[in-house]
């Protein structure tokens, strides 16, 4: 299925810490209505919206990057970013997709950059009119509507 396009292995990012998961990628559909068949839905819930709007955004991501810089994070203890964009220069953006803004759990991400400091953190919200900055646990925190708003910033 990968090789047909199918679907999406998005590999771990790591190096900062022993705690980091470094082999178990994620999988990913091509497409939110190959999610939805596969998933068995006739309808969309409103717990179903998140999964999708993430698929969404890697979309967007993989037509704005190059090839093999995409990535998530989680460690052992089970906190997640659901992307990181890796850059040449040993920067790391991390990228969470959430329906509604305030639903971030800013821990991922705070652990996530004792780790690997260097770089910017986005939230892509689809319902965002403006761009703004969100100051949270003493991290900075970009909003924006879509993803074409954090590559090469």
């Amino acid at each position: 299925m990968e090789i047909s396009h199918a679907i999406l292995r998005i590999p771990p990012y790591h190096g900062g810490g022993l705690r980091e998961i470094v082999r178990r990628p994620r999988v990913f559909a091509f497409d939110t209505g190959l999610v939805a068949h596969i998933r068995g839905w006739e309808t969309i819930r409103e717990d179903d919206r998140g999964l999708l709007w993430e698929n969404l955004v890697l979309d967007e991501l993989r037509a704005l990057t190059p090839h093999g810089t995409i990535h998530y994070w989680r460690d052992k203890s089970q906190r997640e970013i659901d992307f990181i964009v890796a850059h040449a220069n040993g920067s790391a953006d991390a990228i969470e997709a959430k329906i509604n803004p305030d639903a971030l759990d800013p821990d991922a991400i705070k652990k996530f950059r004792t780790l690997h400091p260097r770089g910017t953190n986005y939230l892509i919200c689809p319902f965002v009119r403006e761009p703004y900055s969100l100051k949270i646990c003493g991290l900075t925190v970009e909003v924006r509507n879509t993803p074409r708003a954090t590559v090469g910033k």
